[in-house]
């Protein structure tokens, strides 16, 4: 089964207007450009963004994100 990578999801939630912290985190991978993009991977992800992204203040947005990505794919 074909699934998009969880970048891909993310993009769909961007929203430049008063965003909720999972739209303000698509806003803000938007602009990683070593964000893994290709991804569907879990723990992949979650070790990049505790590494490298000091654009998410808490991993319970990534959480958050992931649920709907998951949710969205099934």
């Amino acid at each position: 089964m074909f699934r998009d990578s969880f970048y891909h999801f993310l993009m769909t939630q961007r929203q430049p207007d008063n965003p909720t912290p999972v739209e303000q985190f698509a806003n803000n991978a938007f602009l990683d450009t070593s964000f893994p993009k290709q991804s569907q991977d879990f723990d992949e992800i979650s070790h990049y963004l505790e590494e490298n992204a000091d654009y998410l203040p808490t991993m319970t947005i990534f959480d958050s994100a992931w649920q709907m990505y998951l949710d969205k794919m099934n």
